[in-house]
């Protein structure tokens, strides 16, 4: 997939939780990002958000803000995290699973939006591919439950050959 077809989604999905409000409203949706590595390492990838954020109507500074933290280290997150939530954003995007895990253990309730999870169902930051349920959402690169299904529809048309 396209880095800006892909990023258009992942803004989507970022926007979701208040998308009718937003646009009927005055109130600006704060979004929540953490990252980590040196903010200059995202510079693609943050430009392509804003991108697909203003394709849906949301433009930072009118009517949306973006709090980024950028972690140094791993061990730099959980206090990231909790400043997001302190914040109390709309919704956090946590690119990977790296990121899910300190964000998870910091709140229950704000919507947590991945866009590259290496196994979400086997971390358990979601319920099913199908179902996340909880506050966990997002794109999974490793797709073991589709495999999985793949292999079934396979093996049950070879029976009917």
């Amino acid at each position: 997939m396209k880095r800006r077809s892909f990023m258009t989604s992942l803004a989507a999905a970022v926007a979701w939780p208040d998308i009718s409000r937003a646009r009927s409203t005055a109130k600006i949706s704060t979004i929540g990002f953490l990252g980590l590595a040196p903010a200059s390492a995202w510079s693609s990838e943050i430009e392509a958000l804003r991108a697909g954020l203003r394709d849906l109507g949301y433009v930072e500074g009118q009517n949306t803000a973006i709090e980024f933290r950028w972690a140094s280290s791993v061990g730099d997150m959980p206090a990231l995290a909790r400043e997001l939530v302190e914040l109390n954003v709309d919704v956090i995007v946590a690119p990977a699973s790296t990121q899910v895990a300190p964000v998870r253990r910091a709140t229950s309730s704000i919507p947590i939006i991945f866009a590259q999870h290496a196994d979400p169902v086997g971390t358990g930051d979601v319920a099913s591919l199908a179902h996340p349920g909880g506050n966990v959402t997002g794109v999974s690169m490793v797709l073991t439950e589709l495999a999985a299904k793949g292999l079934e529809i396979l093996k049950e048309r070879c029976r009917q050959l």
